[in-house]
Order: structure tokens, then C-alpha cells, then sequence
């Protein structure tokens, strides 16, 4: 398995020479979906789906059915390639045996209504990798790798430290990475480490483009 991070919650997965993308949004690199075969995304806001990156590629979208609502009303154009999943659905994208866990993004503001959020686990072979979109909802199962929230309006680090350690991969990605400075990823960063190490859980943030 190849895993590449593109910006932001945006993951390339390759395995056995298929290509499954994960939530390219407004902060993903140009080309992040060149030769997919499957694109999967997790919910509606544009740092995770952004229509550009759907029309650069023939490649089928397995979403939700909120975000398939938003791409029928402004871009009808893609509207036939999409697939909705819903809650513990069991899905195949291009061969890769797929899990829909949970159904609403972490709370923003008391306030304000609740999106919709799907994670997806994908299971690559003998290995399993966990994406939870906008969540710290756990797949309930043990995981290799989760892609791991660091920084967001809807999240303090400590609950980006407690989901992942309760989750408890062995190995943690970060993502959700653009909110923060360089000096607030910085002392991010640290704290991940410092938790998740002393827990037995690696950490690692990968620059855009870098592959693990």
C-alpha cells in the first residue's frame, strides 16, 4: 500500500495497482485525482469536496447523501458517477472493500446544525486505514493507520490526542492540517507525539505531496 497526503484531509491510496482518493477540497493539490479509479467523500464543506477536482478525472464518487444533494443542485454535470452510502453500509469502489461509519461532523458551535459526515475504512489487503472526515467518531474495530484530525474550528488538540488514542493505530497520519500557523502545527505536532509515543502509537504529519 501506497498512501500519499495531498492537502489538507486530501489522501491518495494505491494498492495492488488500484487508486482511491479521499476528500479533494479547496486545499488539495492540482492533480490529486490523475488516474483514480474510485473518489470517496465525506461530507459537503469545500476543504473536503470541490467540484473542479470531480471534473478532472471520469472516475465514479461514492458520497454521502447530503453532499450527493449539493453536486444534483451545483454541479448536475457529475451527478450520474456518484453513488450514495449510507451509515455501516459495506461498499466495493473499484474492487476495495469499504465501511461508511457514522453520520454527523463533530460539533462546530452549539448553534449551529450539524452536517452530515461519513468516515470510510477501507481494508488494502492485510491492512486497514481509517478516514474520519470531519469526526471523532471511531470505527469501532481495530485499525493499522487513521488519517488524524490536528487542527480544526470544531476540535481542541486534546480531543484530536484522546480520539486517536482511543481509536489506537498503531500508526497516526495527520490531516485536517491547514487551520494552524506553522508555529500552532509546530506545537501540534508535539503534543501528538508526546501522547500518542507514550502510548506505543506512532505519529507523523507528511508534507503535501509525501508519500508513506
Amino acid at each position: 500500500m501506497r498512501l500519499t497526503k495531498l492537502g489538507h484531509s486530501c489522501v491518495r491510496i494505491e494498492h495492488d495497482g488500484t487508486v482511491l482518493v479521499l476528500d479533494p477540497g479547496v486545499f488539495t493539490e492540482a492533480g490529486a485525482v490523475d488516474g483514480a479509479d474510485a473518489v470517496l467523500i465525506t461530507h459537503e464543506h469545500p476543504d473536503h469536496y470541490h467540484p473542479d477536482h470531480l471534473r478532472a478525472t471520469d472516475a465514479p464518487v461514492y458520497t454521502i447523501a447530503a453532499v450527493a444533494a449539493q453536486i444534483r443542485e451545483s454541479a448536475p454535470d457529475l451527478a450520474e458517477r456518484v453513488t450514495v452510502v449510507g451509515a455501516g453500509e459495506e461498499f466495493a469502489p473499484a474492487g476495495i472493500p469499504v465501511i461508511a461509519v457514522g453520520e454527523l461532523h463533530a460539533v462546530i458551535h452549539p448553534e449551529l446544525p450539524r452536517f452530515d459526515n461519513s468516515g470510510y475504512l477501507l481494508t488494502l489487503g492485510e491492512t486497514t486505514v481509517f478516514h474520519p472526515g470531519d469526526a471523532l467518531t471511531g470505527p469501532g474495530r481495530p485499525v493499522d493507520v487513521l488519517l488524524a484530525p490536528v487542527c480544526a474550528p470544531w476540535m481542541k488538540v486534546a480531543e484530536g490526542i484522546d480520539f486517536a488514542r482511543s481509536v489506537g493505530a498503531p500508526r497516526n497520519v495527520a490531516i485536517h492540517d491547514r487551520v494552524y500557523s506553522d508555529a500552532g502545527l509546530g506545537i501540534a505536532d508535539g503534543h501528538f507525539g508526546r501522547f500518542l509515543g507514550a502510548a506505543g502509537l506512532d505519529y507523523v504529519r507528511l508534507p503535501g505531496g509525501a508519500d508513506l
